[in-house]
């Protein structure tokens, strides 16, 4: 390793031996490092778990626009819509389809095992194209009899033996909301942060399980227009036809990042991820800086013989630098070990898509090379403004 630095460098690893020669220091440095690569790689991780499982019913619709009402933030938090906006959208230029979503959530307890789901259900008309999935859309049409359900299998905790019927072509009756339901197939979609799974209903076995509920209030209107690329266009023109102020068009793009936005910004739940990483950032810098600090302290002569030779500021930062690069580089391989093994701990216990995209280790890395870096800067000004004569 001193071979290879040296190399890196053009010079002595003057940096490497300094650490090398402490075992003691070095122990607690790297797993100072590595303990805040794990915080930050853990923040990232659930962080990015909200955002993807936040959006997993979005994403699933076939639609180029989306009709909610004007104070939309959340699918979780939609209030209804008049359904008479729906035709009055229809008739703007470039318009052809139109169909109705209904969203509500319902308790469902599995009286052989006694574990209690929290199903996001979802009403959809089973002779409309709702789903990109073409699979899926297929599926839905089984939910022209009453009291049918599409469940999904990536539900937390689902029973299996309630899946592997459903598997085998079977059905199988449950109760939810004081009605018999009864589950055809399966589709698969995964748990998010606010409910256990999903339901797939018709939209009149909907209005059963939600009496409250009305055809007229649907939560969302998915709108299909002639050309794609004039989803824009055509939004804004939808906007301005429909100016009663209790209803809004979004693209679906749009309407994807105004539930990521919500969560990442209106939630608590988005701010103590990233508080989190705040956290690990600040728990790196302080454990490194310390470490850097010390070592400094206890070189302070050697360090003063070569200022006083007349080595420029910039050698003192360069041998610091390459301590905490060090450091950034010894931490942050056991940190990403250790994660990836958690990751997959976490995803197995939560059923959330908790992964590592390859260009995580990298961000993670480079913020972990900036933060040993600073700590470097902050440790050297001693250094660069002092006299060698006061070193001694």
């Amino acid at each position: 390793m001193s071979r290879i630095i040296g190399w890196l460098w053009g010079r002595l690893p003057i940096g490497w031996l300094q650490l090398m020669h402490n075992k003691t220091r070095l122990i607690a440095a790297v797993g100072g490092v590595t303990f805040a690569n794990v915080l930050i790689f853990m923040q990232l991780g659930f962080m990015n778990a909200l955002f993807e499982t936040s959006v997993f019913s979005h994403r699933s619709f076939d639609a180029d626009i989306v009709l909610v009402s004007s104070d939309f933030r959340s699918l979780r938090e939609a209030n209804p819509l008049p359904r008479s906006r729906m035709y009055q959208a229809l008739a703007v230029p470039g318009v052809h389809y139109a169909t109705p979503v209904y969203i509500g959530t319902r308790f469902w307890t599995d009286t052989s095992t006694g574990d209690t789901t929290n199903f996001r259900v979802t009403g959809v008309d089973p002779n409309a194209d709702v789903f990109d999935d073409k699979d899926l859309s297929a599926k839905a049409r089984q939910l022209r009899l009453p009291d049918t359900a599409i469940v999904d299998q990536r539900t937390r905790d689902f029973n299996a033996n309630i899946q592997a019927t459903l598997q085998s072509g079977r059905s199988v009756n449950v109760e939810i909301g004081g009605r018999s339901i009864s589950f055809v197939s399966l589709f698969d979609q995964g748990a998010s942060f606010d409910v256990d799974g999903s339901l797939i209903v018709s939209d009149q076995t909907f209005f059963a399980l939600f009496p409250n509920r009305r055809p007229g209030t649907p939560t969302l209107v998915l709108l299909k227009i002639d050309d794609p690329s004039q989803a824009a266009e055509i939004t804004e023109h939808i906007n301005q036809h429909l100016a009663h102020g209790d209803v809004k068009a979004m693209t679906k793009q749009a309407f994807i990042e105004a539930e990521q936005s919500y969560q990442a910004t209106q939630t608590p739940i988005g701010f103590v991820f990233g508080f989190g990483v705040g956290i690990g950032i600040v728990v790196g810098l302080v454990i490194v800086y310390q470490v850097l600090s010390t070592d400094v302290q206890d070189h302070l002569s050697e360090y003063a013989t070569f200022k006083a030779i007349g080595y420029p500021p910039r050698f003192f930062f360069g041998v610091v630098l390459e301590e905490a690069l060090s450091l950034a580089a010894l931490g942050f391989i056991p940190g990403l070990v250790i994660c990836l093994v958690l990751y997959e701990l976490a995803a197995a216990k939560t059923g959330l898509p908790i992964t590592m995209p390859w260009t995580r280790p990298l961000f993670v890395f480079c913020l972990t090379a900036a933060m040993c870096t600073l700590s470097g800067v902050i440790a050297t000004r001693r250094l660069n403004a002092a006299d060698p004569a006061e070193l001694f």
